[in-house]
């Protein structure tokens, strides 16, 4: 038992550690922020709830017309300074929040914050990658150990967000700016990998668009993110709360689960991986998120309160344990897809295709729950394990070296990254 715990430990070099506590910097703001958005725009400011959804759709729609620009920028300018000027631009956005008293206001400081946000993942993931270049087994650890800090952040955030918001709104917003501008400093203590000698231009997105493998993988995350995170996030509150009579505290308490899984589990699943086919780990997952769905729906027609809200914990629980499927599989499989020149604008249309989903979801969500509310979840379910399929079938077209999660090693995993080459700063 004491081996199994320490083969756990993903003994990540010093620079992925320095990132990662940064990320969870991040993490931490955006989950004092992300629950409150809408309540401050609409209780605080007046905006009216067709107004304060126009302002977050405005934000996030910002976000998918940058991720291009912020993909080149990457590949042009190296991960860690894009890293860096997305950061400054989401402080100052999500700070600009707490002076919003306009709707104009609002839609002004969501283009800053957008512009951030369009570059602050394709910056992150290719960094990330950079800091793990031909170390394989040691890249799949260390998107793991990044999934398991999201979402520790955004749970601690959460908590203090919901202390914070009890006597000043404006106040979470600064926190978040804070939080960015502390990641900000971290970043200085992370190495810059070194860009290629001046072939990252070649080809551009045309060459991104013409790798098939890439281009299928992102599609079919498209239709993981609208039928799978997208209903998790937006639909199933809502669903629970007016077809279940579950009560926003409740509501906390069942994401808190989802949140907590994924951290207790995130590491023992993602050792479990190594070895085993990524593409058959995100068909599985597929068929956990439809059970998922099954189950709210079976509780929705035929729960209330209490007794809904165990259910829709266990849901939760069991969604969380396909998220921990992803999380070792997706961002390393982007970044082993993607050569060095490119991986800029390879990260930034894997961004996008989470912003496409989480566009689409909650729109075709909200059509349906209008119609027949229970009839979303098999239906999101039946979506869901057709994707599954897609995924084995998607595995054909994978390169062969790349469609196994790679086995770390105790050597390995003792020694610091080789051959990272840092730009020097300024």
């Amino acid at each position: 038992m004491r081996e199994y715990f320490r083969s756990l430990n993903p003994r990540l070099p010093r620079s992925v550690l320095i990132l990662q506590a940064g990320g969870l910097l991040n993490a931490v703001g955006n989950g004092i922020v992300m629950p409150f958005l809408f309540i401050y725009l609409h209780n605080e400011r007046g905006f009216s709830l067709a107004l304060a959804g126009l302002v977050v759709a405005f934000l996030g729609m910002v976000g998918l017309a940058a991720g291009p620009v912020a993909g080149a920028a990457v590949d042009r300018i190296g991960a860690r300074r894009s890293l860096t000027i997305s950061l400054a631009f989401m402080a100052l956005g999500y700070g600009g929040l707490a002076l919003v008293h306009e709707p104009w206001h609002a839609f002004a400081v969501s283009v800053l914050a957008g512009i951030g946000n369009a570059g602050f993942w394709p910056g992150q993931s290719s960094l990330l990658a950079g800091l793990t270049e031909g170390q394989a087994g040691e890249r799949h650890a260390a998107y793991a150990m990044q999934r398991v800090v999201m979402n520790l952040g955004i749970g601690v955030g959460g908590l203090i967000g919901g202390v914070v918001a009890g006597f000043s709104f404006e106040l979470l917003f600064l926190l978040d700016a804070v939080s960015f501008l502390a990641f900000m400093v971290v970043l200085q203590l992370v190495p810059d990998p070194a860009l290629p000698a001046h072939e990252e231009a070649a080809g551009g997105y045309r060459a991104v668009f013409r790798d098939k493998a890439f281009v299928g993988f992102v599609l079919l995350n498209v239709v993981f993110v609208t039928a799978g995170i997208a209903q998790l996030m937006q639909s199933l509150p809502v669903f629970a709360k007016n077809e279940a009579s579950v009560t926003e505290g409740q509501i906390g308490v069942i994401f808190f689960a989802n949140t907590l899984l994924i951290v207790l589990a995130q590491l023992p699943v993602a050792k479990l991986l190594e070895g085993r086919r990524r593409m058959k780990a995100l068909a599985f997952m597929a068929l956990l998120w439809a059970a998922s769905w099954l189950l709210v729906g079976v509780a929705g027609w035929g729960l209330e309160t209490g007794a809904a809200a165990i259910a829709f914990g266990f849901a939760v629980v069991v969604f969380a344990v396909g998220e921990t499927l992803q999380g070792p599989v997706w961002g390393p499989l982007v970044a082993d897809l993607s050569p060095p020149r490119l991986r800029g604008r390879y990260m930034a249309l894997s961004t996008g295709s989470w912003g496409v989903g989480l566009v689409i979801g909650p729109a075709a969500a909200g059509a349906i729950l209008s119609w027949r509310p229970l009839a979303l979840w098999p239906l999101a379910a039946a979506v869901l394990v057709a994707a599954g399929g897609a995924a084995l079938a998607l595995e054909r077209v994978i390169p062969e070296r790349l469609r196994v999660s790679p086995v770390r090693s105790p050597a390995a995993a003792a020694e610091p990254a080789a051959g990272i080459a840092a730009r020097p700063s300024g």
